[in-house]
């Protein structure tokens, strides 16, 4: 029988959220990845092409993160001998600590599966998508790849066994991401981390970490203002990014109820209790960085809540 094609498209993250490292994230509403998935002309799963980007990508299936999720995905169901044909449409920048592979494994997941009448829901997509971001930087982790996937605020208490939950979003609450065009490795990034955390610095976070998620729970955005502060990971990587407490200075000062970095940077992140504020912070970040002659690109959003989704 005959299966129609469709697009799919994949958003965009913030990971760690200042207070919880590898464990805190939420989907903006752009930019994203998007996929076209139709039958192909031999079994299996085969990349027609990856457009979009200047970057070299594999187009093997299996060194893919789009194809590789796809595939484990088609194997779980038993249509790993379906002739299917993918396009990969790369709309977001690589290394910028927004998820770029996390949106592209989401996207290939979330295709296989709507080409397949949704057999799964995205809670069960979520093993296959983590699956293929795995391919890109050898960590299994969700704290991109859930909220691209099912959107909102996603808490991940353990990423082994990816017990996650979604936390309720404020309404009104919307963030402002800033891409500064520099290059951050996240194995660069993750490599200057000390091991250790003092007790003291341990206690801080934990308590600002409850009363993040008690701020959502209670739609208090004062508790989210006092609780987004990162005593442990943002001390540490700042010195990666250039200008970051000159425009930490300036976002707060804008009014924004937090300012930190996303993922593993270069990228940085606002959360703002309305879409005027956000704007404001993205102007003046904008303009700290281009004075320093550093091209950038600003992105203000509302916390996406639906994720992954086709056309």
């Amino acid at each position: 029988m005959s299966r129609p094609g469709l697009k799919v498209f994949a958003p965009a993250s913030v990971a760690n959220v200042a207070v919880g490292y590898d464990i805190l994230g939420f989907a903006i509403e752009g930019p994203g990845d998007e996929i076209i998935i139709n039958e192909g002309d031999k079994p299996g799963l085969h990349i027609k092409a990856i457009r979009g980007t200047t970057k070299e990508l594999p187009l093997e299936t299996e060194m893919n993160t789009a194809g590789y999720a796809g595939l484990q995905l088609m194997r779980h169901l038993g249509y790993e001998k379906e002739a299917v044909e993918i396009e990969i449409f790369k709309k977001m920048p690589f290394g910028s600590g927004l998820g770029s592979s996390a949106a592209s494994a989401v996207a290939g997941a979330f295709a296989v599966n709507e080409f397949f009448g949704a057999p799964l829901t995205k809670r069960e997509l979520l093993r296959y998508a983590v699956e293929g971001e795995q391919i890109a930087d050898g960590a299994w982790h969700a704290d991109n790849v859930a909220p691209s996937l099912m959107g909102g605020i996603i808490l991940i208490r353990d990423n082994e066994t990816l017990d996650c939950i979604k936390l309720p979003v404020p309404s009104g609450l919307y963030s402002c991401v800033v891409y500064p065009h520099i290059s951050i490795l996240t194995k660069e990034s993750r490599a200057i981390l000390s091991e250790t955390v003092s007790l003291q610095n341990h206690i801080r976070q934990t308590g600002n970490m409850g009363y993040f998620v008690a701020g959502l729970y209670r739609t208090d955005l004062d508790l989210l203002r006092r609780s987004l502060e990162d005593v442990i990971i943002e001390p540490q990587r700042a010195q990666l990014i250039p200008h970051f407490y000159e425009m930490k200075e300036a976002a707060l000062s804008e009014g924004a109820l937090g300012f930190s970095i996303s993922g593993a940077g270069p990228s940085v992140f606002s959360l703002c209790q309305n879409s005027l504020i956000a704007e404001q912070v993205g102007v003046r970040i904008n303009k700290i960085l281009s004075d320093h002659r550093i091209k950038n690109d600003v992105f203000i959003s509302k916390i996406n809540t639906e994720g992954a989704f086709k056309f």
